[in-house]
């Protein structure tokens, strides 16, 4: 693809500079220059669709192949033949045999790569494309025409025909690309899912497409969107020469506007995902469209060129940022069978909007009048560009809205807080935006009862109709027995700090992934014996790791997950360690020094002095029916608010299982444990049965 991908652009530098160097006078050579970019364009309305059934009927390798080794002949006859005229007809074939290579190229990539790899690899090839490469290929254009013109002082050929050499290398790179891709037989084969027997025909194949197409919501908003963007997009390439010339520049000024373009770009599809790692990437294109036309409107009402480059960059990141999540979601989300035809009509309607913009653009910005308005500070001026941008602003807004709305697949949940927590990464917020469970950890030292309150807790709730899940680290699955007896059981003093933080970090992954989170998706109340906190007070402080690093290491290992609300569980080791010890052996950290239990304790107290508003610090010396007590007027409360937060506010989205209530009365309180309202929940559907050990359903240990 970086060698295809250069051999385009540099194959578009070179024909527009021939076609330039063919035609005789300045207004043919523009009026040439401007066929080459019509011809390149034209042949999507023709052959656009029927490629793409090529690309889901036959061999996609072959295809590709064969385009390949057909563009490297054309490019070669281009500088042997040397007039104009065919020029123009090879610029029309190459760009037909492209058309019929990129379906073919974007169906296979889905099936060479895992699932979750998918919006990497279409990262590396867009930022490839519109990255690196056209810089490389600028510059070895640039090069090749000061070697040609050195060669020319002493070889004639080369002064008559100045950019044959890069024709001729230009040629070279789809030869190398056929090459690359005969070797990769994984792309071979009649497209996965495809059953046995007589193939469909080529007619057949785009009747099913525009259906599918038709039909689909998510493949109906991308179009919408990829329009008003492309729309966006051309008008800001019709009108760039003109607004250049309003901020009081030249073709300095356009070249520098255009650069920024691809700035912009290439940020988009680098950092878009990284920026926006959690967000669902239905919302990311959407709402990375109206980005980009938020940014277009700006750049319309800009004095000075500072200022519009800012805004310019920014237009490139939102299209960038559409521009991968919209490949990513059709390589994902389309099937096999179909996912050449889709691609083929998207990149084809690119084309014809790109085509229709360029032409109206010049005509639209020549209807109004160049006017000067004084602001004071500074001369503004107002033309048709400068208008256009505007309405082009507007336009990419009004598609990204109306995509959004297609695609949305987080409806109920409010966008603003949505894509807030996503820029933060706070995984936990997201889930009480999506009505999820709740997440509550019971920290402490050794001995200070956190397996009891946590069941006290669990009981108190499931009377009250609440769904819980209890568990624990290290140890809750099958896996991390086996990890615990080694962190824990075993009486080998051998394993290293950096082994034991990172065994502990492999079980919480394996039990978040199989535990924790498929019982928050199912809307129950978590209960975890540890989680993250012991291991920056164990492994942090007690084994005098870095914090940092133990940190780093545990948000990688959750992916983010954290509790909801914390409960501390503070009591003095020595006391702590005489009430661990009097029930039986003690384990690996149970038998070390007081010093180092001192150390774990001063740092359960700064984590909770640090975030005071996600923490519950009980004195765990006290009977544990009054610790309990403690326990459940905090969690109540925290409950009643999110009670209160989280109403459902659509008919299709219900509530979390822990709000919903039953028909049944609701049993009476235990002893001690307060009014069921306002610091109890309401009841859930279906009690969960108490019990404790992996006994019941309720209560998983």
């Amino acid at each position: 693809m970086s060698f295809s991908s250069f051999g385009d652009w540099l194959g578009l530098l070179a024909t527009t500079a021939l076609a330039a160097e063919l035609a005789d006078g300045y207004t043919a050579a523009n009026f040439a220059l401007g066929g080459v970019l019509v011809v390149r364009l034209l042949p999507a309305v023709i052959f656009g669709p029927l490629a793409g059934a090529f690309a889901d009927r036959f061999d996609r390798r072959k295809m590709m192949v064969v385009a390949d080794l057909t563009r490297f002949v054309i490019f070669v006859s281009i500088p042997i033949v040397g007039t104009l005229w065919w020029l123009l007809v090879a610029s029309f074939l190459i760009e037909c045999v492209s058309l019929f290579w990129i379906p073919a190229k974007d169906a296979s990539v889905p099936n060479l790569v895992r699932r979750d790899q998918l919006e990497e690899a279409n990262q590396v090839s867009l930022v490839t494309t519109y990255g690196f490469t056209p810089i490389a290929a600028a510059a070895v254009f640039s090069l090749l025409a000061l070697l040609t013109r050195v060669l020319a002082d002493s070889v004639h050929f080369f002064d008559a025909n100045r950019v044959d050499l890069a024709l001729y290398i230009n040629a070279l790179t789809f030869l190398v690309s056929a090459l690359t891709v005969l070797r990769i037989r994984r792309i071979s084969g009649r497209p996965a899912g495809r059953s046995a027997g007589p193939a469909p025909g080529v007619l057949r194949l785009l009747r099913e497409g525009g259906a599918f197409i038709g039909q689909t919501p998510l493949v109906r908003g991308l179009v919408i969107g990829i329009l008003g963007a492309f729309a966006a997009g051309g008008a800001v390439i019709g009108t760039s020469k003109t607004y250049a010339a309003s901020l009081g520049g030249g073709d300095a000024t356009y070249g520098i506007l255009f650069g920024a373009v691809f700035v912009g770009l290439g940020l988009g599809m680098g950092l878009g995902p990284k920026v926006a790692r959690d967000l669902s990437r239905r919302r990311l294109f959407g709402l990375s469209i109206v980005f980009a036309g938020a940014s277009l409107m700006l750049v319309a009402i800009m004095p000075h060129l500072a200022l519009s480059l800012i805004c310019v960059i920014g237009v490139g990141f939102g299209a960038g940022s559409a521009y991968l999540a919209g490949a990513t979601l059709l390589g994902r989300e389309v099937a096999d069978e179909v996912r050449g035809r889709t691609f083929a009509f998207v990149q084809s309607l690119v084309r014809i909007d790109l085509i229709l913009t360029l032409a109206a653009a010049p005509f639209l910005v020549g209807l109004l009048r160049q006017r000067q308005v004084d602001l004071g500070f500074v001369d503004f001026t107002v033309d048709g560009a400068r208008i256009l941008l505007a309405l082009a602003g507007l336009l990419a807004i009004a598609g990204g809205i109306v995509s959004y709305r297609q695609m949305d697949d987080r409806r109920g949940v409010p966008v603003v807080p949505d894509l807030v927590s996503a820029l933060r990464r706070d995984t936990t917020t997201q889930r009480r935006l999506s009505n999820g469970g709740m997440l509550i950890a019971f920290e402490g030292g050794e001995g200070s009862g956190k397996s009891t309150q946590a069941r006290k807790l669990a009981e108190w709730l499931t009377e009250r109709g609440v769904a819980v899940t209890v568990t624990h680290e290290p140890g809750a699955t099958d896996f991390g027995r086996r990890v615990r007896s080694i962190l824990l059981d075993s009486a080998d003093g051998s394993l290293t700090p950096r082994a034991e933080a990172l065994l502990f970090a492999a079980d919480r992954a394996h039990h978040v992934d199989t535990v924790i989170r498929p019982a928050l998706d199912r809307g129950d109340v978590v209960i975890t014996d540890r989680y993250v906190d012991s291991s920056l007070a164990y492994q942090g402080a007690g084994r005098a790791l870095s914090v940092e690093d133990i940190r780093r290491l545990s948000r990688w290992a959750t992916n983010g997950l954290r509790p909801d609300l914390t409960v501390l569980l503070d009591i003095d080791p020595e006391l702590g360690l005489e009430r661990a010890r009097t029930g039986g052996a003690a384990d690996r950290l149970e038998r070390e020094s007081l010093d180092f239990h001192l150390r774990v304790r001063r740092a359960f107290r700064a984590l909770a002095d640090a975030a005071p508003d996600c923490y519950l610090v009980v004195d765990a010396s006290r009977p544990p029916d009054a610790a309990a007590a403690v326990v459940r007027a905090g969690v109540g409360k925290r409950l009643a608010a999110r009670l209160a937060a989280q109403r459902p506010v659509s008919r299709s989205q219900p509530p979390p299982r822990w709000l919903r209530r039953t028909h049944r009365t609701q049993p009476s309180a235990p002893a001690g444990a307060g009014p069921a309202s306002p610091e109890a929940p309401p009841e859930a559907d279906t009690a969960a049965p108490s019990g404790r050990d992996g006994a019941t359903n309720g209560l998983r240990r």
